[in-house]
């Protein structure tokens, strides 16, 4: 049970910014907590909320904001305290994906209202315009006294003699079919929602389809808005989107974190696929020609890529890592003088074929459900990493090790995909000796495993 009442208290703020401040450790703040009268059981509340406390100043203000200093220098967010728990905080949309969304809203209605279906902490609710007001809806108490605390502080800009921002305790199910009903006691105009993900005994837990309300119900909800977004894992399957949707796949340079289905109004480019690169101010990041960081295509085309992805099932290639065939795709040729890996938000979204061809028309896989491209120039950054072929072989111990010696190879970077090794032990194992460094691929070309030695253009 959340003890907001403790948590929210000035004395056990007052002492949590002054532990931080002071870096004190486990014994020292149990110590000190003894000291001031606290039972064993609000010892460990505090306790166990002060090691989240750092974590959702970085999440949703950002690294400065763990840094407590004082007067000019004071951090944004650094004094800031909001309700969670470990799993609350975790599902929750981190502030650059969330200004980054906070921008696909339509403004220009007067105070438009959003349902935030099973609202969680809120961080889906934090970055929403403030002429929106915002209704959390949970079927959790606590994460609804969360949502209620975490929204007035987040929200605090707002006029507070027109903020209407409320919660309620019901199944969303039933609250989304009077969304739209005259009369209602809990109309809204648009609605967004991230499904919890369940596990059921006897079920695989990894199971994307495994969701809270199923991606079936969110259907069914979407149609009593004008619009509304869907979070949902970003290695949803597509086939399940609806034509009239829009799919937009959020992220960084080195991950993809959310697909975003967007119903109705909010659809702008309906039957369309996007994958932008996020910065942590919630912007696109910008090429080295300065434009975004964005690439699309079409619903059917991703849907017809996603269904070939199955197919593939190598050792050591997660779903992730899979791609179309060369039947919908890029064709499949042998190792070129580079080798680009595409980011994950390409990967993910089934574009990076697209992407790779339009930049360069010799581009093609090195195998088929192994996503390396190969070609004679460098791909576009930020889409590709890029790495110039200095070498390959098969991977044996005894080729590999002959392979960096040629290239005094003293160290080594070991990707894999479509190779299952450690790849720790595998690095101890060829004892490369010398003074280059480079990375060396454990990977498959034309279906057989092939070591490929590069360096990072």
């Amino acid at each position: 049970m959340l003890n907001t009442e403790l948590l929210t208290s000035t004395p056990v703020q007052e002492f949590i910014q002054n532990a931080i401040k002071k870096k004190m450790d486990a014994l020292q703040i149990s110590t000190a907590l003894n000291k001031a009268g606290y039972s064993n059981e609000d010892r460990a509340t505090i306790m166990d909320y002060m090691a989240l406390v750092p974590k959702f100043r970085e999440k949703f203000f950002g690294k400065d904001a763990v840094k407590v200093c004082s007067g000019k220098n004071a951090a944004i967010g650094s004094d800031v305290f909001l309700l969670c728990d470990r799993l609350a905080l975790e599902q929750s949309t981190a502030q650059d994906i969330g200004k980054y969304k906070a921008n696909l809203w339509i403004v220009g209605q007067a105070r438009p209202r959003v349902h935030d279906l099973c609202c969680g902490m809120g961080g889906d609710s934090y970055f929403i315009p403030d002429c929106f007001d915002v209704c959390g809806v949970d079927l959790d108490k606590d994460r609804l006294a969360m949502y209620r605390h975490n929204v007035q502080v987040m929200r605090s800009s707002r006029d507070e003699n027109n903020c209407t921002d409320s919660t309620i305790l019901a199944d969303v199910r039933e609250v989304a079919k009077l969304a739209n009903v005259s009369g209602s006691d809990h109309p809204a105009d648009y609605f967004t929602i991230d499904p919890a993900r369940r596990a059921v005994e006897g079920e695989n837990q990894r199971d994307l389809r495994n969701l809270t309300p199923t991606f079936e119900e969110v259907l069914e909800i979407s149609r009593h808005y004008k619009g509304g977004m869907a979070k949902l894992p970003p290695g949803y399957p597509t086939d399940e989107i609806p034509a009239d949707a829009e799919l937009v796949y959020l992220g960084s340079h080195s991950d993809c974190r959310e697909l975003l289905v967007l119903f109705g109004a909010l659809a702008k480019n309906p039957g369309k696929v996007r994958a932008i690169m996020v910065d942590k101010d919630g912007q696109a990041v910008k090429t080295a020609d300065g434009v975004a960081a964005e690439w699309s295509g079409s619903l059917s085309e991703i849907q017809a890529a996603s269904n070939k992805d199955a197919e593939h099932d190598l050792p050591g290639c997660e779903r992730s890592f899979r791609n179309a065939t060369s039947e919908n795709d890029l064709p499949v040729g042998d190792v070129a003088e580079y080798l680009a890996e595409p980011t994950a938000l390409l990967i993910r979204s089934h574009l990076f074929g697209t992407v790779a061809l339009d930049a360069a028309t010799d581009a093609h896989l090195i195998s088929e459900g192994i996503a390396y491209v190969s070609c004679s120039t460098p791909l576009p950054a930020p889409a590709f990493a890029n790495f110039q072929v200095l070498d390959k072989c098969e991977i044996t111990t005894s080729a590999v090790r002959d392979m960096l010696k040629r290239h005094g190879i003293g160290k080594l970077t070991l990707k894999l995909r479509g190779v299952k090794v450690d790849p720790d032990e595998e690095i101890k194992r060829l004892k490369p000796k010398g003074k280059n460094e480079a990375i060396l691929f454990y990977t498959r070309v034309a279906g057989e495993k092939t070591a490929i030695l590069a360096k990072r253009v």
